[in-house]
């Protein structure tokens, strides 16, 4: 197991069973690996995004995600640009250099210039902040507008890099075929990208993990984002199990060594499904963690999985909190846009 190890942190081609052998392993060696190849490039910092969830409305009915549009017990909403100021105020006080703007694919923002407005006043005040989006899949005109106002990141999951699977967590109008070349777009244009899947969705093979880690590997993003499946009451998963952590774990570490200088949060799902589940996942590699500066008025509004963790908690309380779990472990959270070095 070690030579294989050895071999995938060496950047030599490993077989699809030897990915297989490596996702499953219980060897410490992994991580171990994966942490080296990490503190190479980054040191032992980990960069902090301030989240903000400004609308929950989405036009789209996927199977897994408590804001389907046909979940008719979510209250709706949308931040005005005066709350997601307000946000932003408080993040960059407390040493938030990155603001993510996380949204279901809500119409009303299908026009870019409202997206626009909100960009660009961001940019105005925090000019030494990075913006990253996250509200699906756009036209390349309108990514470009976007890019051109000011976002610089983009996150946008593949989920699942095998059709036949992907067509069995969403709806026939949604494509992997439409995702990847959305994908692709925003590379064009210059964003730093990021794409992810969950571990443990209803279906998913070792098969498909392998093919998600040789997607990614071919894309070569900026970032990755990865966290267990968790279900939610209200979709037609709610009796799924949840993804498993050590499988988590592990694919965490591969990426890491599949590419030292990927931003790769510890997600919070991961502190989710385990009380030190973000601290397991630094350990495991990565170097990103994404505490949540929307308004607590909003924050259970916005549950893509039931259970999701902080809530109730206070920005400020949430910034001392992970600060010290992480000195703990020996790491250290700092005030930096965080950008991707590019090896």
């Amino acid at each position: 197991m070690r030579a294989l190890i050895d071999r995938l942190a060496e950047q030599r081609i490993l077989t699809r069973d030897a990915f297989k052998l490596l996702l499953t392993c219980e060897d410490a060696y992994l991580q171990e690996r994966a942490r080296e190849a990490r503190h190479q490039v980054y040191g032992k910092q980990v960069f902090i995004r301030g989240l903000i969830e400004f609308t929950n409305y989405c036009k789209h009915d996927c199977y897994y995600c408590g804001l389907r549009c046909s979940n008719t017990t979510v209250p709706r909403y949308r931040l005005s640009l005066e709350q997601m100021l307000d946000c932003c105020r408080l993040g960059y006080d407390l040493g938030f250099r990155t603001f993510v703007l996380q949204g279901g694919e809500d119409a009303y923002y299908a026009d870019d210039d409202a997206l626009i407005d909100i960009l660009q006043a961001i940019k105005e005040r925090y000019p030494d902040c990075a913006i990253t989006l996250s509200v699906g899949e756009r036209s390349y005109e309108s990514y470009q507008r976007l890019f051109e106002a000011g976002a610089d990141r983009y996150l946008l999951r593949h989920e699942t890099a095998d059709a036949a699977h992907y067509s069995t967590l969403h709806p026939a109008q949604m494509t992997l075929e439409s995702r990847k070349q959305c994908l692709q777009d925003l590379k064009q244009i210059g964003y730093q990208v990021g794409c992810g899947f969950m571990v443990g969705a209803p279906g998913q093979t070792l098969d498909h993990l392998v093919d998600d880690l040789l997607f990614i590997k071919e894309l070569d993003p900026a970032m990755v984002g990865i966290g267990p499946f968790i279900p939610h009451a209200d979709t037609p998963f709610a009796g799924e199990k949840a993804g498993d952590l050590r499988l988590t774990l592990n694919a965490l570490s591969i990426l890491r060594l599949m590419k030292p200088s990927l931003l790769l949060p510890a997600t919070t799902a991961l502190g989710t499904i385990a009380p030190d589940g973000r601290e397991l996942g630094i350990l495991a590699g990565a170097n990103v963690v994404m505490p949540n500066l929307s308004p607590m008025d909003t924050r259970k509004k916005y549950l893509l999985y039931n259970g999701k963790i902080s809530t109730d908690d206070d920005p400020r309380y949430c910034r001392d909190v992970i600060d010290r779990k992480l000195q703990a472990i020996g790491y250290e959270v700092v005030t930096a846009r965080g950008d991707c070095i590019d090896l």
